[in-house]
């Protein structure tokens, strides 16, 4: 019980603050909630979590597939090891430079809500290799050994955190947006910190191996 606290902890929180910078999900969350109203933005960002549950649930099978060839396991971490670094220096970077324009709303044609939050969702890329890499440094850490209560619990965490994200935008929007450069800020530099302790397991996990 306790390695699943971890886990949901863990993946809960990854997926909520890598959800919460300002960008297109989340700003068409802010706009579907002002033109629709709020119940349309929450249905909306229901559709982005359900897509971010069927990513991830491809994401696990692909971690679980390479994960059968020992080799693989030690590029895999040499390969997160270099994105987590990049990733931090980028959001601490960007935090650095943030500016203080307004937070802009994505425009969209006017969808169904929660089909435009599915389509959204799916057009992200990242999502998909981002908990690629973060399932595989669960499972190097002993936190997930891909039972089907591991998996269940990882996919649930990753699409809480990420519906929360779109909750918060829905309902708060107005706050948030009076408040553009330090609430951005804040989340480019949570975002670094979160990529740091990533790669900090990471090489603790590369040196453990050689």
């Amino acid at each position: 019980m306790q390695q699943l606290g971890i886990l949901l902890v863990f993946t809960f929180g990854a997926a909520f603050f890598a959800s919460l910078p300002p960008g297109l999900l989340n700003m068409n969350a802010a706009k579907t909630s002002v033109e629709k109203g709020k119940a349309n933005g929450v249905i909306f960002g229901l559709g982005v979590a359900i897509m971010v549950m069927l990513q991830t649930y491809l994401a696990v099978r692909i971690a679980r597939f390479l994960m059968r060839n020992p080799d693989v396991i030690g590029m895999l971490l040499k390969i997160a090891l270099v994105v987590f670094a990049v990733l931090a220096v980028f959001f601490f970077v960007k935090a650095k430079k943030l500016d203080r324009q307004p937070l802009e709303i994505v425009a969209s044609k006017k969808r169904n809500s929660f089909s435009k939050g599915l389509f959204l969702a799916a057009i992200n890329l990242l999502t998909i290799p981002f908990y690629s890499g973060l399932n595989t440094i669960f499972h190097a850490q002993g936190f997930m050994d891909y039972s089907v209560i591991d998996e269940v619990v990882f996919i649930l965490a990753a699409g809480g955190g990420t519906f929360l994200a779109m909750y918060l935008y829905v309902f708060y929007f107005n706050k948030m947006e009076r408040k553009t450069n330090r609430f951005s800020k804040n989340s480019n530099y949570i975002l670094s910190v979160l990529m740091i302790v990533l790669m900090v397991i990471t090489s603790i996990r590369l040196f453990n191996q050689s």
